[in-house]
């Protein structure tokens, strides 16, 4: 029976692993044990996943990412190129620590810039955009944009990537989609 995804030739996929329809596996790219992936991901070139990790669906990650164990992406996240993941505090080479993981969940629409590093441990909240080297040393909140090493918030985007500007009232209107967002004691919310 054929697969209903596609591995390059030079992916390795080792046993265990869950694998959704329509999902892309690319050159040089290693997916391990037990993980889960579900379905239109897009793996590219040179992508490590650890054991256990899962993926939810339509999660893009780009050239030169490694996802390690700990790590829990919900559906639409993206993974700029070679952005960082954590999955140890203080790791040393001769001490085993594999013990001492600390879970990092990205959830729904976050956005990850290149060359980011998320160390481990924190969540980054749904719709949140990791700026382009940011260093995460925190929990990021939905919506919210953090740039800088460590990341600071700067600003808020919307559930399209465009930074909201919010009136007098609180209100933000999305230029692409039209959608309102409100600001409310420190969080945003999409207005429905």
């Amino acid at each position: 029976m054929d697969n209903e995804y596609f591995v390059h030739p030079s992916a390795i996929i080792d046993e265990g692993c869950q694998i959704g329809k329509g999902t892309k596996i690319w050159h040089f790219s290693h997916v391990m044990s037990n993980c889960t992936l579900g379905e239109n991901c897009n793996l590219g070139q040179n992508v490590v996943v650890s054991p256990d990790v899962v993926l939810g669906n339509n999660v893009r990650v780009q050239n030169n990412v490694s996802i390690y164990t700990g790590v829990i992406c919900e559906d639409d996240v993206f993974l700029g190129p070679s952005m960082v993941f954590t999955n140890v505090i203080n790791p040393r080479s001769a001490i085993s620590r594999k013990s001492e993981y600390k879970s990092t969940l990205v959830e729904k629409g976050a956005t990850i810039g290149a060359n980011a590093t998320i160390v481990c441990g924190h969540t980054i909240g749904r719709y949140a955009f990791i700026g382009a080297g940011a260093v995460v040393t925190k929990d990021v909140k939905p919506y919210a944009l953090v740039v800088g090493n460590p990341s600071r918030q700067t600003g808020w985007m919307s559930e399209y990537g465009h930074k909201l500007h919010f009136d007098s009232d609180g209100i933000a209107v999305c230029p692409e989609s039209r959608e309102k967002y409100i600001l409310e004691e420190g969080n945003v919310r999409k207005l429905l």
